[in-house]
């Protein structure tokens, strides 16, 4: 049986650690159970555990495993009992990630979350006059739950669309896999009717919302989602810019090919482009900082063309 990635093992091995180390010496089927792991998947994952620790990799700074008679206790190195000492900055990260999650439809305002994220802005200094504010891209009212209703219930939603790759509207019939978030928005995983294929939606684009009785039935597995939400598909044009130091942050924000770094600070960057209005847009906004060096189709020389025409009005 081939091995889970190595990401899925590290997020279940990140959960059995401190559960065995909470339990004092449960027993092996019993974690193994719990966990949906086998005996040989179990010492395996702890048998990393060895070459975990701290510089200078001394035995107080190593967590220590031990398996005997069916059991298995795991003892915390010294390192982990003294408190964690946040920066300013990853405090701050980790305030702006709670507020986000309490943002979710459905999260308990006065939970367990919600009193951490207190003790936390209070020991930041941040108070409630001055209160961390988080908000992730804003559905129309109602909208983004009966999204989140309907990839629960299965059901095919009659969606009008805002397109901000092609400036367009459209009404489309979509099956809603899941509703997810991710860089501070909402979005819509699932198959779209019109274009036969897999779509991915962003929640605040979506004008109006209607739940058809119609059910459907999702892929077998969805994966993981990925953080960077546009890929490029084979249709798309591929442009190549060069980018001045100030319009460095495109290649950073938006999925690409290639980075290249040129003589004088430049990159020359070369993405996938889904329209003309999503290039123009781009191309406004890093203003003289970005020139088009090429493009494999009309996109790319039809847009610098709009564009410097206005400059030049």
């Amino acid at each position: 049986m081939p091995k889970a990635p190595a990401d899925v093992r590290l997020a279940r091995l990140l959960d059995i650690v401190p559960w065995i180390a909470a339990h004092d010496g449960p027993k092996v089927e019993e974690v193994c159970r719990r966990f949906d792991i086998s005996e040989q998947e179990l010492l395996s994952e702890l048998n990393l555990l060895f070459l975990c620790g701290l510089y200078p990799f001394t035995p107080d700074v190593l967590i220590d495993v031990d398996v005997a008679d069916g059991r298995v206790w795991v003892s915390m190195a010294d390192y982990f009992r003294r408190p964690l000492r946040l920066s300013p900055q990853e405090g701050m990260a980790l305030a702006s990630a709670a507020s986000a999650l309490l943002d979710v439809p459905g999260a308990d305002r006065d939970g367990a979350l919600a009193r951490a994220l207190a003790k936390l802005e209070t020991v930041l200094g941040v108070g409630a006059d001055d209160g961390l504010d988080v908000e992730l891209g804003h559905a129309p009212a109602g909208v983004l739950e009966e999204l989140r209703h309907a990839a629960a219930s299965r059901r095919r939603v009659r969606i009008d669309y805002y397109s901000f790759g092609r400036d367009g509207h459209s009404t489309r019939v979509v099956h809603p896999w899941r509703v997810f978030n991710a860089a501070g928005n909402w979005y819509v995983q699932g198959w779209c009717e019109s274009v036969e294929g897999e779509r991915i939606f962003r929640a605040d684009r979506i004008t109006a919302s209607e739940p058809m009785q119609d059910t459907f039935e999702p892929p077998p597995a969805l994966g993981e989602v990925d953080a960077a939400v546009y890929h490029p598909r084979p249709e798309d044009e591929v442009v190549v810019l060069d980018l001045d130091p100030p319009a460095h942050w495109i290649a950073e924000q938006y999925p690409n090919v290639d980075v290249t770094q040129l003589p004088g600070g430049t990159l020359r960057v070369t993405l996938g482009v889904a329209g003309r209005a999503w290039l123009e847009r781009l191309l406004l906004r890093g203003g003289p900082n970005v020139r088009v060096v090429e493009g494999t189709g009309e996109v790319a020389p039809a847009a610098a063309k709009r564009v410097l025409a206005r400059y030049r009005r």
